[in-house]
C-alpha cells in the first residue's frame, strides 16, 4: 500500500542514501556504507499550506525575540520582566506567576503535558509538530528564504553549486553566510535574556561588562543555530532527532497524515490529446514538483517514510500542477490509511472530524486535560505564605540550668507577596510549653519582599512537666501574616528525658 506506515522505510529516496543500483551488488571489498550528502535545495511554492508555515514561523519567533522585552510590574522590590528564569534567586516568573523551587511540580507538570500534547497531535495529525513549530523547522525556513533572496530559487542554487569560484559566487555566498550569522547571534542573544534582566544585559553584552558565561552561551547558540539552519538542515531531523524513531507507536489507521493516492496517480505519464485511450494513464504526470520542493529531499510517491516531517508542501505543489492541467486536486493530500479501501471503490472519504476524535485521541486529550487542570487547581490554592520545620537534632534537646529541656527548631518562611510582611509565631501543644524566637524580642518576624527568612526558635519545658520527663509530645508551629491575617502551621516532636 502506497500510504502505509507499517513499515517505515529507512532509506528513502533522498539524496543522502547509496543509489538503490548499487544496492547489494558492488565488491564488499571497495564498497562504503558512507555517502556524501548532496545539499538539498527545495523549490519554493505557494498555497495555503505554505501561508500557514510562514505565519507560524512569523509568530513562534516574534514571540521568541520579544518575549524577553515584556514588562510586568510586580513591585517596587521584584524583578519586572515578564517572563524571567532567575537562576541566582532559584525564581521562575511568568507574568503574574511565580514559581519557587521547592514547586517545580509544576514545571514537570508542564513537560508532561507538553509529551501529551505531541502524543495527541501525532495521533491525530502525524508529524505537525515537525512540520510546523520544530524550532528546527522554523529556523530552516528561515535560512531558506535566505539563501532564496540571495542566491536565487532551486535551478540558481543547483547551477551556483555546480560553477567554478568567481567573485559573484563569493559575494553571494558571503551575503547570505553574513545574514544566516546575523539571525543565528540574534537567536543565542535572545535566549540568554530570559535569564537576567533583558535591557540591562543587552547594554553589559555591548559594553563587554556581561559575565562569561553570557557570551560563551551566545556563541554555543549563534554555532549551532548557524550550522544547523544553514548547513545539517535534514540531517537534525533524519539522524539526530529520536522523534521519527517513535513516531510509528503514536499513529494508527485512521492518523491523518501526508500520502499520494497511488490508485488515482498510477500508472504516471503525460495523456496526450492523441492517445486513443489517455483513460489508461493516472493523474500523476511524474512532473516531480513534489519532490523539488520536499526540504527533506525525499518522494512522497514511495509511501510514508521515516524522513517525512509532514510539512505539506508537497500538497501545495501537486495541487498547483493539477489545478493548472484542470484535474481534481487532493493528488497528494492529508489521507488515513483507514479511508484507502473506500476510495478505491469510489466512495468519498470519512470527514477528517471521524479521524481525529476517535477514542486514542479523545484519551489522549482527557489525560492531558486531567493535568492541566490539576496545574491550574494547584497554582489557585497554593498559600502565600509557607513555612517548613527542621528540629536540630545535635544534640535532640538541652537540659538547662533550672532543670528545664529546651529544643532548637529552624524554621524556614517564605513570603510570597510583593513587599515585606512581619509574621508572628504561635504554638500548640502541652501547656507548659513556652516558644522564644533567637535574636528577637517577641514573636514577630519580619520577612523581605519574595524572600525566605530562616528563623532559630526555641522551645522549653519546663523541670518536671509531662513533656519534659516523658518521651516524644505532638506540638504545632503556627505562622500568621500580620496584614492578611493569613495562617498556616506545621506539625513536629518535642523530645523529652524519656528518649534516652
Amino acid at each position: 500500500m502506497c500510504i502505509s506506515w507499517a513499515v517505515v522505510n529507512e532509506m528513502g529516496t533522498q539524496p543522502h542514501s547509496a543509489p538503490r543500483a548499487h544496492m547489494g551488488m558492488s565488491d564488499p571489498a571497495n564498497s562504503s556504507l558512507y555517502a556524501a550528502r548532496e545539499p538539498i535545495f527545495p523549490r519554493d511554492v505557494k498555497g495555503k499550506f505554505r501561508r500557514l508555515k510562514w505565519a507560524i514561523l512569523v509568530v513562534t519567533l516574534g514571540i521568541y525575540y520579544a518575549m524577553p522585552w515584556i514588562r510586568w510590574d510586580r513591585g517596587p522590590e521584584l524583578p519586572n520582566q515578564a517572563v524571567l528564569v532567575d537562576l541566582a534567586n532559584r525564581r521562575f516568573y511568568w507574568f503574574w506567576i511565580e514559581i519557587w523551587p521547592h514547586e517545580f511540580y509544576f514545571v514537570a507538570g508542564l513537560l508532561i503535558m507538553a509529551g501529551l500534547g505531541l502524543f495527541l497531535f501525532t495521533s491525530a495529525l502525524g508529524r505537525v509538530w515537525c512540520g510546523y513549530a520544530c524550532p528546527q523547522t522554523v529556523w530552516t525556513d528561515l535560512f531558506l528564504l535566505v539563501e532564496r533572496k540571495c542566491e536565487g530559487d532551486r535551478n540558481n542554487q543547483l547551477r551556483m553549486l555546480k560553477s567554478k569560484w568567481t567573485l559573484k559566487k563569493v559575494r553571494l555566498r558571503m551575503t547570505k553566510w553574513t545574514l544566516w550569522l546575523l539571525i543565528s547571534v540574534a537567536t543565542g542573544g535572545a535566549w540568554v535574556f530570559y535569564f537576567a534582566d533583558a535591557p540591562t544585559l543587552f547594554k553589559d553584552l555591548f559594553t563587554l561588562n556581561a559575565a562569561p558565561v553570557a557570551y560563551s552561551t551566545v556563541a554555543i547558540l549563534t554555532a549551532t543555530t548557524f550550522i544547523f539552519g544553514g548547513f545539517m538542515r535534514e540531517q537534525v531531523c533524519i539522524y539526530m532527532c529520536p522523534w521519527p524513531r517513535i513516531q510509528g507507536a503514536m499513529m494508527d489507521d485512521d492518523t491523518l497524515t501526508v500520502a499520494y493516492r497511488d490508485w488515482r496517480g498510477e500508472p504516471r505519464g503525460k495523456a496526450r490529446k492523441h492517445d486513443a485511450t489517455p483513460e489508461l494513464v493516472g493523474d500523476c504526470i511524474d512532473c516531480n514538483a513534489c519532490v523539488n520542493v520536499c526540504p527533506m529531499g525525499i518522494d512522497i510517491r514511495d509511501g510514508q517514510q521515516m524522513e517525512c516531517i509532514t510539512c505539506a508542501l508537497c500538497i501545495d505543489a501537486c495541487d498547483e500542477i493539477m489545478t493548472k492541467l484542470g484535474r481534481d486536486r487532493g493528488l497528494v493530500d492529508y489521507l488515513a490509511l483507514s479511508d484507502e479501501p473506500r476510495e478505491r471503490a469510489g466512495n468519498p472519504p470519512r470527514s477528517a472530524w471521524y479521524h481525529i476524535f476517535r477514542v486514542r485521541t479523545l484519551l489522549y486529550t482527557a489525560i492531558w486535560g486531567f493535568f492541566g487542570l490539576a496545574l491550574v487547581y494547584a497554582l489557585f490554592i497554593r498559600p502565600a505564605i509557607d513555612i517548613t520545620v527542621a528540629p536540630v537534632r545535635n544534640p535532640q534537646y538541652v537540659t538547662l540550668s533550672d532543670g528545664g529541656i529546651r529544643n532548637a527548631y529552624d524554621i524556614r518562611l517564605r513570603n510570597k507577596h510583593g513587599e515585606a510582611r512581619a509574621f508572628e509565631f504561635q504554638l500548640v501543644g502541652d501547656e507548659a510549653f513556652t516558644l522564644r524566637l533567637e535574636g528577637e524580642d517577641d514573636l514577630n518576624v519580619l520577612v523581605g519582599a519574595d524572600a525566605t527568612e530562616l528563623q532559630r526558635v526555641y522551645v522549653v519545658a519546663p523541670q518536671g512537666s509531662g513533656p519534659a520527663e516523658t518521651g516524644r509530645t505532638d506540638l504545632r508551629f503556627w505562622v500568621q501574616d500580620m496584614v492578611s491575617g493569613e495562617r498556616v502551621y506545621k506539625d513536629s516532636l518535642f523530645n523529652g528525658k524519656g528518649t534516652e
